[in-house]
């Protein structure tokens, strides 16, 4: 971690040459969060959130915040003199789903400040967590630094349906680590950007419907009295219902039920 927030401050030195940009830039932002799936809130409730931003002095900061109706406006002080991410993780400790779990929803500033609000997608999720595996693969390419990275081009890959159906509609099924470290190495490609093939696992639960951590994954269905087969990827795969919460790594799976 402390390699990370190295590298981080290196990105603000670097671009504190950019200071007179300052100027068309408010430096605290009031933070607009999506509407967090319906699924998960019937089925959890209101998500706890974890924040993840660059501060004025480059250093990343990390705070959790309760759910969202028990606090006043979330605000950030931002570097206004780069392109920097602000990543927003899900989690719910009262059922054991913490932060690295559900994927997250993100901004990238300024592409998502209007006025003094920065916009949080789960659209734009992925692209900060594009950012911090930029900065955690560069050692000392300061031509590679996540700020120089060409965001725009990157997002019409996206708009454009330049890359496959599968990654278009989920892009969680990309190893971002992977494409960040491919980058660092060489050059961006976008044939990297590739969803990774799932195995399809049956595992004899409940029918569902079963939800997984992704924002744009389709649910996991099955006919009464069927066992329903799940998508399954590497790491720790995991999924909810009204009947209970799956967690399945390789053909090794756990269920628990839900607390009420």
């Amino acid at each position: 971690m402390k390699i990370l927030y190295l590298k981080l401050t290196i990105i603000f030195v670097i671009s504190a040459q950019l200071i007179s940009c300052a100027d068309r830039f408010p430096s605290g932002y009031k933070l607009e969060f999506p509407e967090t799936p319906e699924p998960w809130v019937s089925l959890l409730g209101e998500p706890h959130w974890r924040l993840e931003w660059l501060d004025t002095n480059g250093q990343k900061q990390v705070k959790d915040h309760p759910p969202r109706g028990s606090q006043n406006q979330i605000e950030l002080e931002l570097p206004v003199t780069w392109t920097n991410p602000v990543t927003a993780r899900p989690y719910w400790p009262e059922h054991n789903l913490f932060a690295e779990v559900f994927k997250p929803a993100g901004a990238l500033f300024p592409f998502d400040a209007n006025g003094d609000y920065l916009n949080l997608s789960w659209e734009a999720g992925p692209d900060t967590v594009f950012y911090w595996e930029l900065a955690l693969a560069n050692e000392a390419n300061y031509s590679k630094i996540p700020a120089n990275f060409d965001w725009l081009r990157f997002r019409e890959l996206f708009t454009a349906k330049t890359l496959s159906e599968a990654v278009c509609e989920n892009p969680w099924l990309v190893n971002w680590r992977y494409v960040a470290e491919k980058t660092i190495a060489s050059n961006f490609d976008r044939r990297r950007i590739t969803a990774e093939t799932a195995v399809s696992f049956p595992i004899p639960v409940f029918e569902g419907p079963w939800y997984g951590t992704s924002p744009f994954a389709k649910p996991v269905l099955a006919e009464k009295g069927e066992i329903p087969a799940f998508p399954v990827c590497s790491g720790v795969n995991v999924w909810v219902s009204a009947s209970g919460i799956l967690r399945v790594n390789g053909k090794t799976w756990v269920f628990t039920e839900l607390k009420k």
